[in-house]
């Protein structure tokens, strides 16, 4: 069974910092592009950050570059989401999926990805 867990989610102010951590199992996780995805209220989904299989070539969102950074730890199994300078509107559930795509053109989950059940940010003063 395919899972991916995350964890790290809180509460902080404009500014402040959280780190993002998903732990994977079921899946040969060496061999995954991993993206991290993050819906805000009422918004659509939104993939703010990827990186390849070997963590070598990794992508940023214009909305978060600069201030995230995306890392994973092949030999652990895990993702993580450094996020810094958080601001207002970085506010959403952030959900760690396989694929350097997760998200269909529409903007919906593809199929083909695996995602674990998200965690929280919140953003405010």
């Amino acid at each position: 069974e395919v899972q991916l867990v995350e964890s790290g989610g809180g509460s902080v102010q404009p500014g402040g910092s959280l780190r993002l951590s998903c732990a994977a199992s079921g899946i040969t996780f060496r061999s995954y592009y991993m993206s991290w995805v993050r819906q805000a209220p009422g918004k659509g989904l939104e993939r703010v950050s990827a990186i390849t299989s070997g963590g070598f070539i990794t992508y940023y969102a214009d909305s978060v570059k600069g201030r995230f950074t995306i890392s994973r730890d092949n030999s652990k199994n895990t993702l993580d989401l450094q996020m810094d300078s958080l601001k207002t509107e970085d506010a959403a559930v952030y959900y760690c999926a396989t694929q350097l795509l997760p998200l269909t053109s529409g903007g919906r989950w593809s199929s083909r990805a695996f995602r674990g059940q998200g965690t929280q940010v919140t953003v405010s003063s």
